[in-house]
């Protein structure tokens, strides 16, 4: 079973960085990546973008 990377990422609503629950890797460029998700306190969207590799 592959194991899933914990991500953190700054929530505008809590307004420090927290852990993202259900996080989802996107590209948002050719070779650039993101992580978006939601906060795992409050609920709202979170998005960070996390660099050239997967």
């Amino acid at each position: 079973m592959a194991e899933e990377k914990k991500y953190t990422a700054r929530c505008m609503r809590c307004k420090t960085n927290r852990d993202v629950k259900d996080p989802e890797l996107v590209e948002i460029r050719k070779g650039v990546w993101a992580v978006k998700g939601k906060c795992a306190v409050c609920g709202c969207k979170v998005y960070k973008i996390v660099g050239k590799k997967k």
